[in-house]
């Protein structure tokens, strides 16, 4: 009877209201249960609204039948492994559930006592102190556990391009050269990103705890009781995703495969989870505002690891992978200072417009535009076409397209289906559902290590939070915006107010002599030939001995750029020797050289060479250019267990009677890697003057 009477209540309020999704939600309050299960029975046909107020967690695949709840005249089955059918923890009162539509929460505050609403609004400091004790927590645990991932833990993204996600290959006591080689063929296959320290992680809690404890200091007492102020439950960005899903609910055999290899891989799960702590609150919001399935925000587990700085042989670049012809159809600037393609707004931005478009060219089909967004639009358009040809269905499951696209989506639904499963759970880092970072329009150029210490944070975290500007300062043609941590926003807008842009790049004036030229200059200086003839208004490419030309120049030396494209290359390369005792080949370019021919004459693919370079496979080698082989056809066993380097950046003070030749000896390295790492070196050293030095520390002579 009591059921009866509670169902003619919602129905009255659904009719009046208009808002199905509320009446099921105040059927749950009415109800007084603690939890049930709730499916969005429209997901095929119409976008949910944006779940926010409810505390979600998936029901686990094996769980015990519960029963069944009637909402909204859908019968909804508990047990159901539906990855849309979630748990909802309601509050105790009507207005922390339902939002503000029709005057609701208005009509349940003014139905409590004012000293309950008091007490209520008064919580907010507590709640914000409580999750600052969480971030507290977090920042200790990984200090104490987070250690860097061995080289053996297995990373499932699709590097080489085959797209049969079988990219693993078992540890092994001795290891051939090729082996090694076919291991370190792809970047993604290390197990490492520049993303994947423990000074990275921990950067990240304490901004995060910094930025909560600014919040905290801005509550005020409350006078009048506003709605914003009535507390809710609390999602991490992982539970939000999940909540917002609209790919509906897909079983097929071809999930099967991928769903298990994540599975049985949470230490995957947990890293790549722990690189988008930075950039997935922007992702899935901008996502949510779009009003797109909450799983697209999830992409780039499958396409990069969530790692800006991936570049794959096919020369897709960035965390949504974009090649650089496709980048620029979606106005991603490309050239030798920004990449627009590893740019987190703008390529999130690119990304989403594109599966826009292409969710419009397959009329609504979501698989179909997520297959193009891989494949092309016209290799799947083609695929359409011969099935329908030949009187054959033509949705996803059904089209014969290439290996890596049939393994692209299925991919993207087994991530979903895990991140569903794990949500709230220790396997996925968990990210506070808060801004980290906010763009700044700095208007004129300006030098990264200048930048980050006007935000006091590390030069570090600036690259990697603006990974697009490839050397030691943002493009002088623009754009200028640079992400900055909310946490020290106000400290870095205060320092740009009082540095003019003027100062804000330093400046040598060059005195041209015989022999020079602009290419010359320009290598030497580490800027664009098109830039140093802008800057001194210079036609063509002569110039003229004893004239003077304007030259920027970094304030500091190349190696405080740890993450500029060049320090990259040297970082990767260093991880690659402390990874991988191996037979190492430095190669150098010969007239008549060609990537195959080289491939060819030391038996190992194109795409490996690539890889180990970072180069793309079509690209020109020029004469001279060096290039790291690992060739095939060397027992590694062989190798001594001291050829494994550990490199370690050391400040080098000069000395009286030093000279290149002296300091290279002493710490094993050469004369070219010193010159290399210190750009600005003069022909001179100067008693005082500071190298950067990046030294095997196992070879250091005692």
């Amino acid at each position: 009877m009591i059921e009866i009477l509670i169902s003619s209540v919602v129905a009255t309020f659904a009719k009046k209201t208009s808002k199905p999704a509320y009446s099921a939600a105040l059927l749950l309050v009415l109800s007084g249960c603690e939890t049930t299960q709730v499916i969005n029975a429209s997901a095929q046909t119409t976008k949910a609204p944006i779940v926010t107020a409810a505390a979600v967690k998936p029901e686990p695949l094996d769980s015990e039948v519960i029963g069944s709840v009637v909402v909204a005249n859908v019968d909804v089955d508990a047990n159901s492994e539906d990855p849309q059918a979630f748990e909802l923890k309601p509050s105790k009162t009507l207005g922390s559930i339902i939002p503000d539509k029709e005057g609701l929460i208005e009509e349940d505050l003014a139905a409590k006592p004012s000293g309950v609403v008091k007490d209520e609004l008064q919580e907010k400091p507590a709640k914000i102190q409580e999750q600052i004790q969480i971030t507290n927590t977090d920042i200790a645990n990984t200090q104490t556990t987070l250690i860097e991932e061995k080289t053996s833990d297995i990373q499932h993204v699709d590097g080489d391009g085959d797209g049969d996600g079988d990219d693993t290959q078992k540890a092994t006591v001795a290891k051939t050269a090729q082996e090694i080689a076919e291991e370190i063929a792809n970047e993604q296959l290390l197990s490492w990103s520049e993303l994947d320290t423990k000074d990275s992680t921990i950067t990240v809690l304490e901004l995060v705890k910094e930025a909560q404890e600014k919040e905290i200091a801005k509550v005020v007492e409350p006078v009048e009781k506003t709605i914003e102020e009535v507390p809710e439950p609390v999602l991490d960005l992982w539970q939000l995703t999940v909540a917002n899903y609209g790919l509906g609910h897909i079983e097929h055999e071809r999930i099967t495969p991928h769903y298990q290899w994540y599975k049985k891989h949470p230490q995957y799960m947990n890293r790549v989870t722990t690189r988008a702590s930075r950039y997935y609150h922007y992702m899935l919001h901008t996502a949510l505002e779009q009003n797109l399935p909450a799983e697209i925000a999830l992409l780039p587990i499958v396409e990069s690891g969530f790692d800006p700085f991936a570049y794959s042989s096919g020369r897709a670049s960035g965390a949504w992978q974009f090649i650089p012809a496709t980048g620029l159809s979606f106005n991603l600037k490309q050239n030798w200072w920004y990449d627009g393609r590893r740019d987190i707004t703008a390529s999130t931005k690119a990304a989403h417009l594109y599966l826009t478009q292409l969710h419009k060219m397959f009329d609504g089909d979501w698989l179909l535009a997520i297959a193009s967004y891989n494949g092309g639009q016209g290799t799947v358009l083609k695929a359409i076409k011969r099935n329908k040809k030949a009187g054959k269905p033509t949705d996803f499951w059904s089209l014969d397209l290439p290996r890596e696209t049939m393994n692209y989506v299925p991919k993207l639904l087994a991530v979903a289906k895990v991140v569903s499963e794990l949500a709230g759970t220790k396997t996925l880092h968990s990210i506070a559902d808060e801004p980290y970072f906010e763009a700044v329009d700095v208007g004129s150029q300006i030098d990264l290590a200048q930048a980050a210490e006007m935000a006091n944070i590390t030069t570090d975290e600036l690259y990697r939070l603006n990974p697009a500007y490839n050397q030691w300062a943002t493009d002088p043609q623009g754009p200028h915006a640079l992400l900055i941590p909310v946490a020290h926003l106000d400290t870095f807008k205060e320092s740009l107010a009082q540095l003019p842009p003027s100062k804000r790049v330093a400046w040598e004036r060059y005195k041209i002599v015989p022999g020079d030229s602009l290419s010359r200059l320009a290598k030497r200086y580490h800027v664009s030939v098109d830039l140093l003839r802008s800057i001194n208004n210079i036609d063509g490419n002569l110039i003229v001995a004893g004239k003077t030309l304007m030259i920027p120049i970094a304030s500091k030396e190349a190696g405080a750029y740890t993450l500029s494209a060049a320090q990259r290359v040297i970082n990767r390369q260093n991880q690659i020797n402390k990874a991988q005792a191996s037979a190492r080949i430095d190669y150098k370019v010969k007239s008549g050289d060609s990537l195959w021919t080289i491939a060819k004459k030391y038996k190992v693919s194109v795409d490996q060479l690539a890889s180990w370079n970072k180069i793309g496979t079509k690209s020109v080698l020029q004469i001279g250019q060096k290039l790291n082989i690992w060739p095939r056809g060397i027992n590694a066993n062989k190798l001594q267990a001291n050829d494994a380097k550990v490199v370690k950046k050391l400040t080098y003070k000069v000395r009286e009677g030093d000279n290149l030749s002296v300091i290279a000896k002493r710490y094993s390295v050469k004369v070219s890697d010193i010159q290399t790492w210190n750009k600005s070196l003069t022909k001179y050293l100067q008693p005082g003057q500071n190298l950067s030095l990046f030294v095997n520390v196992t070879k250091l002579k005692q």
